[in-house]
């Protein structure tokens, strides 16, 4: 896809609806519905792995499987699996406006579980079900089984059998919680069967889902305990250095992620498998596939297990290039649909790795205005492959970052736009024309942006630990006035697209 094409960044978990977030059911085929209608081409979503404390789409309990808040429950009582008492509707509507994963934690999953007993009932195959599981999520499965058999505390601390992985004790455990396990496996059945339902739909659109992928895996997650050698852990059997960035624009003492760092040299000896089943789950599942911190691939920065911040690190060598041959080999395809995240520190040989595998880069209109020499701005672009931003799921919303740059920052705004302050009220749309016209062949504005939302539609604030991840889209919020207005700035500037007759 190299025509000139627009999208909305939007994530799943935001979408409206009655059951507390955002699923794959009705709203999500009405948001396909409006991309179709408004000339968009691509809906770009966030990670949709299970998430864990902190409920960030980025710190997922498994790289190998989906978020069972997605699950539509309306969709199980169709197929007889719940009835409509057991929605409980009322309980969810204190999260209509803000997702509250508290009560999530609790309605949600008393609900899904009372669906897998109604299918156990009505003859569901439990054993079928579990052998059904790829190697990778059957391993997630039995590791949310043994989280819940140790009230939730992270693998780290299991009793030792269980946290090395003891052959003979995991044996036991799964003899012993079958049904636990089958749990789990029946939401990801589920969740398989719902997603590729809706990605279906999106096609007959001719609408492409915009995936994303973590660099990293959780510390507390399947992928590092299911493979720890693949990780760098010492031998004592915990990390020894965990991931995080230095400081930079978004926090004076950097982000401390604490993701477990892989050990390169043991993915390349391997000739980078797990990295190609990731690869294959990811791009089953997503048109387009945005590889978070891409930078990390040349080289990445690891922090001391136990640091506080991460201030103080080091940079190490990544795969580079090798990898990303592997990919294209495993493949078969010379040209994958990845873009990377190449924002942060870039260096000249992060440069050089995104020019050598082709894959486009991002460009931030937010980023853009410290300079008229500034690489974000359109007139600086010199290359079309690339996708252009107003801003990113962790930028602020367009109107509150220019409602509180400086006076200088905000001069240079107007002044690149050749406006006076009197269109303050305008700038919202202004900018987005302005981004819209870059030469990248993709443009992507997050729909808090079209609908010119304040503070209350960020959706993630790095290197702050409360209040992400919750912002829900209104219902019925774009207008047939707003929807016009999006389809003509789409004509204007190049960007509509008009679907593909169906055959």
């Amino acid at each position: 896809m190299k025509n000139r094409e627009a999208g909305v960044l939007l994530p799943l978990f935001s979408l409206p609806g009655e059951e507390g977030i955002g699923t794959m059911g009705k709203e999500a085929r009405a948001f396909i519905d409006f991309l179709a209608e408004t000339g968009n081409r691509v809906w770009q979503i966030l990670p949709m792995g299970p998430t864990g404390y902190g409920d960030s789409p980025y710190q997922s309990f498994s790289a190998f499987a989906g978020n069972p808040y997605f699950i539509d429950l309306e969709t199980l009582k169709e197929e007889g699996l719940l009835e409509e008492a057991d929605l409980e509707k009322e309980r969810f509507k204190e999260s209509k406006e803000k997702i509250s994963y508290g009560l999530l934690y609790d309605l949600k999953h008393k609900i899904l579980r009372k669906a897998y007993e109604n299918w156990l009932s009505k003859g569901g195959n439990l054993s079928a079900l579990l052998e059904g599981r790829s190697k990778e999520n059957f391993d997630y499965c039995l590791f949310m089984a043994l989280k819940d058999f140790f009230n939730g505390i992270p693998w780290l601390s299991f009793e030792k059998p269980y946290r090395d992985k003891d052959q003979a004790t995991i044996e036991k455990f799964l003899e012993e919680h079958k049904q636990e396990v089958g749990y789990y496996a029946f939401l990801q059945m589920q969740y398989d069967k719902q997603w590729q339902a809706l990605l279906a739909y999106a096609h007959e659109k001719d609408i492409l889902i915009f995936g994303d992928i973590p660099i990293y895996c959780a510390m507390d997650s399947a992928d590092a305990w299911g493979n720890r050698g693949l990780f760098q852990f010492d031998e004592t059997g915990y990390p020894s250095s965990v991931a995080g960035v230095p400081p930079d624009a978004f926090s004076e003492t950097g982000q401390l992620w604490g993701n477990p760092l892989y050990d390169w040299e043991k993915h390349k000896a391997e000739d980078y498998a797990w990295w190609c089943k990731r690869m294959e789950y990811c791009l089953n599942q997503f048109d387009l596939l945005r590889v978070d911190h891409f930078r990390g691939f040349e080289s990445y920065y690891a922090v001391e297990y136990g640091a506080e911040t991460a201030m103080v690190g080091e940079w190490r060598e990544g795969p580079g290039f090798g990898l990303f041959q592997t990919i294209q080999k495993h493949f078969q395809k010379e040209e994958l649909p990845i873009i990377a995240e190449d924002l942060g520190v870039i260096t000249r040989e992060v440069e050089e790795l995104i020019a050598k595998t082709g894959f486009p880069g991002m460009k931030i209109l937010q980023f853009a205005f410290s300079d008229f020499e500034n690489v974000y701005l359109p007139h600086m672009l010199v290359d079309s492959n690339s996708v252009y931003y107003t801003g990113t799921h962790d930028n602020d919303t367009l109107r509150n970052w220019f409602e509180t740059l400086s006076d200088w920052e905000r001069g240079n705004v107007y002044h690149y736009l050749s406006r006076s302050q009197n269109d303050w009220n305008a700038m919202t749309e202004l900018l987005i024309k302005t981004a819209l016209s870059s030469i990248s062949y993709l443009c992507i504005i997050p729909a808090g942006d079209y609908l010119e939302c304040g503070a209350e539609g960020r959706i993630n604030a790095p290197g702050t630990a409360e209040g992400n991840w919750q912002w829900r889209l209104p219902k019925n919020a774009f207008s047939e006035e707003k929807k016009a207005l999006i389809s003509d700035l789409l004509r204007t500037y190049g960007r509509f697209h008009s679907p593909a007759p169906q055959k």
